[in-house]
């Protein structure tokens, strides 16, 4: 707690909403307060301050972390705000025309980050971040368990900078310059990682979960993760790009379970919708995706 500088919101005007928490941008215009919502614990916020931070050192372009802050009820960091920022996300949604030259230009700065090597006596190796959801989660079925830890162990982890939240929400731009922004997830390992969450964001949430975390249609996402993966990786033909989609499954199944993992700390029983899709990405059958 003492690491924790109290903030005075009466100098901040809230700015933002995301999945987790809140962001206040100062009156004087010259720093971003972003606050955990109540019951995310300090440890979280520094954890994700601490990587932020070292993410910047690393010459990675995101916002300069200033010091950790709490409301008294609610803990996170404050950050250099980026005068006239707006996420790709926002851009698509009020000017769809850009949506083409945005996935585009964020392929080709996500090919920068992976290929940036990570210093692994810095940032965790996201296998080991996600095994431990794996291996002692409640809210995994036990027949399920060594399906995903055999998933797991067959993932490599190459010393490759991961962001580990990568979507078009966690980019931002001026106009000048791009930023990657929310941090917390920041790892090293392999691609896939990253690149299934884009994938999975198109084709596996609600229309209302797309309309809240991306402020678009999920037709507008698979649109943007189309564009985006032809750019990342020029593929010769549907066929070719749908094979490489089949391998992600086991990614987007290992993403869910840590999701599902992490509320109420892994306790709780299973939860239908969860074992249903992890067991069916794990089958690689998943109606109106596997046979598209």
């Amino acid at each position: 707690m003492e690491k924790y500088q109290s903030l005075d919101l009466n100098d901040y005007v809230q700015s933002g909403e995301g999945g987790t928490a809140l962001t206040y941008s100062s009156k004087d215009g010259k720093t971003l307060a972003k606050l955990f919502q109540k019951g995310y614990s300090a440890q979280t916020a520094e954890r994700e301050f601490l990587i932020a931070d070292a993410v910047y050192k690393a010459g990675i372009p995101s916002p300069r972390p200033i010091r950790l802050v709490t409301d008294g009820e609610r803990f996170g960091g404050e950050y250099e705000l980026i005068v006239g920022k707006r996420s790709y996300a926002r851009i698509i949604s009020e000017e769809p025309d850009k949506m083409e030259p945005l996935s585009v230009k964020l392929a080709g700065l996500a090919l920068q980050l992976h290929n940036t090597p990570a210093d692994s006596a810095v940032f965790p190796s996201m296998n080991e971040v996600v095994r431990p959801w794996v291996e002692k989660s409640e809210r995994i079925p036990e027949d399920l368990r060594p399906r995903l830890l055999e998933a797991l162990d067959s993932i490599p982890s190459p010393r490759t900078c991961l962001h580990g939240d990568l979507h078009i929400g966690n980019i931002i731009t001026d106009g000048k310059k791009d930023y990657w922004i929310d941090l917390g997830e920041f790892a090293y390992g392999a691609p896939e990682w990253d690149l299934s969450f884009i994938y999975f964001s198109g084709y596996f949430l609600d229309r209302k979960s797309c309309m809240w975390l991306y402020h678009l249609e999920p037709g507008q996402l698979r649109e943007h993760w189309n564009i985006f993966v032809n750019t990342y990786f020029s593929f010769r033909s549907p066929e070719e790009q749908k094979a490489y989609e089949r391998s992600l499954f086991k990614f987007a199944a290992l993403r869910t379970v840590a999701y599902f993992g992490k509320l109420n700390g892994g306790k709780g029983t299973p939860d239908p919708y969860m074992v249903q899709l992890v067991g069916q990405l794990l089958d690689g059958a998943v109606p109106g995706v596997s046979e598209k």
